[in-house]
């Protein structure tokens, strides 16, 4: 019993750091919890996916789907307090401005967003928005458990596979070593909706190996990008890939159902 609350203090710890949800009083805060949390950082996923999906089944009963769309985002902006596009801005920023790796972070740690991140922030939620646009309403809900866990999940595995760049940062306290097993963890907070909405035929098998693909490949060339530029990862870098493995796993989606291989 005491392993199971102990579970729940990690998951409300980790829904306390990556959105503005209110946890419970009876909670509590350890600093030593924060490095064990970010096993549940895909099931903080799941509940972004809720809310987004809760507004979009909403305003789209009374708006055409753009519309409904462009409000589910902002929702699921709202719940996380853009934590991620600011980390995809800031990596922006740094990787396209700066030379050396003392440069690099330097930029990144600056509050300021300049073109490069202005740029990449804007095109990735357009982008967003416009393929679930094209997406039907019981695609879009699908699309949204599928990335909102599985690209967290993406970013997770930096923490796992690498180290962190800072001496200290934001994510610092949640970037201590990670075992396997909570990594197991994580994978499993991904992975149980995921095949949930493909055994109920939400999802075709091959769309969600194409999302599964796509959201390795990500985690893959930005992590290697990362250790080459600044020799590992900061809370940026886990921002970015969040963002730039959700849109490829739209753009998977958006292409099966495009040629007919959905539903």
């Amino acid at each position: 019993m005491a392993s199971i609350v102990h579970q729940c203090r990690l998951f409300f710890i980790a829904l306390q750091f990556f959105t503005r949800v209110p946890i419970p009083g009876w909670v509590g805060f350890d600093p030593s919890w924060l490095h064990h949390a970010s096993r549940y950082f895909p099931l903080v996923g799941v509940v972004v996916a809720s809310v987004a999906a809760a507004v979009y089944a909403c305003a789209a009963w009374l708006w055409p789907a753009p519309v409904a769309v462009l409000l589910s985002t902002a929702a699921a902006i709202c719940l996380t307090g853009a934590f991620h596009e600011d980390g995809l801005a800031d990596m922006c920023d740094g990787f396209g401005g700066g030379m050396s790796t003392e440069r690099v972070l330097e930029i990144m740690k600056d509050s300021r967003i300049g073109t490069y991140g202005a740029v990449g922030m804007g095109l990735t939620v357009v982008l967003k928005c416009t393929l679930l646009s094209f997406l039907p309403a019981s695609a879009v809900i699908a699309a949204l458990f599928i990335a909102h866990p599985l690209s967290r999940l993406a970013a997770v595995s930096l923490i796992w596979e690498m180290e962190y760049a800072r001496a200290e940062g934001k994510a610092k306290p949640m970037a201590q070593h990670m075992s396997n097993r909570e990594f197991g963890i994580a994978c499993a907070c991904a992975g149980v909706p995921a095949l949930a909405l493909a055994t109920a035929g939400m999802l075709p098998w091959l769309a969600l190996l194409a999302s599964v693909t796509g959201a390795a490949l990500v985690a893959w060339w930005l992590g290697a990008k990362c250790l080459r530029r600044i020799g590992g990862y900061t809370g940026d870098c886990l921002g970015a890939v969040q963002q730039v493995a959700e849109v490829l796993i739209y753009l998977a989606l958006l292409a099966f159902f495009h040629h007919g291989l959905w539903g």
